[in-house]
């Protein structure tokens, strides 16, 4: 510890620094104005959304493309609660989410005196879905928590944490603390456990491998492995783009009968970095995902490998590591044993099973993969999406991730869409909404002016909730409920002094994209899926 003094406030902007934050998110209050007091003099941009749940979602999608924890500074009670959404999302999707909040002074806590933005134990709350929550009694303390919270958040699964502030704290004085960033703790897998899966890869004749999200940053060493064992590779929604074109490829849902034969006929199943859970592999929720007798599984999540399906061996280790090490163990490519064949041959199968209205929604999401190449496609849950996360190859790593997952929350992608730019700020985002999920969020739309992003929001517009419509027929229930006025989005955009346009033909859609990327990359399209002629033809 230094002899120099700093308010708990002034010290916290300190150790986000020293850990690498440079953006934070978030609405400043009576109840947090002194965790800002040393903001405007330190290197961390701020950026003020409309809404709470826009802070939390703004830090999953920077941290999703980044790779670093987002942060969100948030007042206590309703702050804090209107987060919650966002922060489950991150639960769900494994994204590190560092909130940091305000909580009423010290002294009231607990005696439900009717304090302003009192909960009757808001650690309480946000521990049951956190990876740790933990409320700063004494300010010493401080220097300890924040390295915990960061280590945390760069080992093992990531999710979200949470640090409550009383506001009597917030302003006591600390020394300085020795400004070191907090170490990361990846678990490895032992040599044993390696040595067993080497020898499994060497004997398989047809194996498959599964990526999911926890994959998604070895994907270069996860294209060689693949290519060594000449085994396609499925990959679930936050690995879509891992090895966009390559032969190998298949990016197709394991909820699509094509991709449960695949994988039910290969000789070795490797699951690596995927949760096998339902958002992924049994889509329409009919438990038809195979029993497999020969399905390996490598996660960060020891807890995770014990509630997943049962593999013949769990391996706990990071998978850039896991794969690193694998491919010392094993000899170079194997004499083909028809893995790009039954590639094709599934990719072929799994989009034979879409409908035609899927197969037109995917060519549409395949057109702004094609015009805005490396570009970064953010959703949310709405019909183009669903499509596309049962097949779509993304042009990138990172390059496709969603709300339609998880926790499956609506008004997801337009503040989402915001942090991944903040994230890349050269690279060319696309927020995919619906007309019903953007409402959830429409001012967020101010935001992105506000930071100077380059998003262009295109507007799915099918009129409401077609896809509960859909379904409520489907069901046979007269449909209530589903049908929710649009205002004018593009007039609703250029109110915000945001470019706009509503497309006449779907055949506009390549110009209009370049048009917006060309003139600053921040811009609104609406496409309709009755008005917009050529949509479903």
């Amino acid at each position: 510890m230094g002899g120099e003094m700093k308010t708990v406030g002034e010290a916290l902007i300190d150790i986000l620094e020293a850990n690498g934050v440079d953006t934070v998110f978030g609405i400043p209050g009576v109840h947090t104005v002194e965790l800002y007091r040393g903001l405007a003099a330190s290197n961390i941009r701020h950026i003020t959304p409309r809404h709470e749940q826009g802070a939390g979602f703004m830090a999953d999608g920077y941290a999703r493309v980044s790779g670093k924890p987002g942060v969100c500074l948030l007042i206590t009670g309703p702050g804090l609660t209107n987060a919650i959404t966002a922060m489950a999302q991150a639960q769900q999707d494994s994204v590190p989410l560092l909130v940091i909040s305000g909580v009423n002074a010290r002294s009231s806590l607990g005696h439900g005196r009717g304090r302003l933005h009192e909960l009757p134990d808001q650690h309480a709350m946000m521990a049951s879905f956190t990876l740790m929550s933990h409320t700063l009694l004494d300010p010493a303390d401080l220097p300890a928590v924040m390295a915990r919270a960061f280590t945390i958040l760069r080992s093992g699964r990531p999710g979200p944490v949470h640090i409550e502030i009383p506001i009597d704290v917030m302003s006591m004085e600390i020394p300085l603390p020795r400004l070191l960033q907090s170490p990361a703790f990846l678990p490895r897998a032992d040599l044993a456990s390696v040595l067993d899966l080497a020898e499994r890869c060497e004997r398989a004749r047809n194996p498959v491998i599964l990526l999911g999200g926890g994959a998604v940053d070895a994907a270069k060493a996860v294209a060689t492995l693949a290519e060594r064992l000449d085994a396609p590779v499925v990959s679930t929604v936050n690995a879509r783009g891992m090895l966009s074109g390559h032969p190998l490829s298949v990016p197709a849902s394991p909820s699509l009968k094509a991709m449960r034969k695949l994988v039910a006929e290969a000789d070795l199943v490797l699951a690596l970095g995927t949760q096998m859970g339902q958002t992924d592999y049994g889509m329409f929720a009919d438990d038809g995902f195979p029993e497999l007798d020969n399905l390996v599984r490598v996660d960060i999540d020891a807890m995770q490998l014990a509630r997943g399906p049962r593999a013949v061996l769990s391996i706990l280790s990071d998978v850039g590591t896991l794969v690193e090490d694998l491919l010392t163990e094993i000899g170079e490519e194997k004499t083909s044993s028809g893995g790009r064949g039954r590639a094709a041959a599934a990719r072929t199968a799994a989009h034979a099973e879409l409908t035609d209205k899927m197969r037109a929604e995917i060519s549409i999401l395949e057109t702004i993969r094609d015009t805005l190449q490396g570009a970064i496609i953010v959703g949310d849950s709405t019909q183009a999406v669903y499509a596309g996360n049962l097949y779509f190859e993304a042009g990138r790593p990172h390059g496709w991730f969603n709300s339609a997952t998880g926790y499956g929350a609506l008004g997801y992608a337009a503040p989402a869409s915001v942090g991944a730019s903040l994230a890349e700020p050269e690279t060319q985002i696309v927020c995919l909404t619906g007309d019903g999920g953007l409402q959830f969020s429409l001012a967020e739309l101010g935001s992105a002016r506000d930071a100077g992003v380059r998003v262009i929001f295109l507007v799915w517009n099918n009129d409401g909730y077609r896809e509960i419509e859909t379904y409520m027929i489907e069901q046979g229930i007269v449909p209530e409920g589903v049908k929710p006025s649009a205002p004018d989005f593009p007039k609703i955009a250029e109110a915000y002094g945001i470019s706009a346009e509503r497309l006449g033909h779907v055949d506009d859609l390549p110009a209009a994209l370049r048009k917006a990327r060309d003139n600053g990359g921040l811009a609104l399209i609406e496409i309709h899926e009755r008005k917009t002629a050529g949509m479903l033809d």
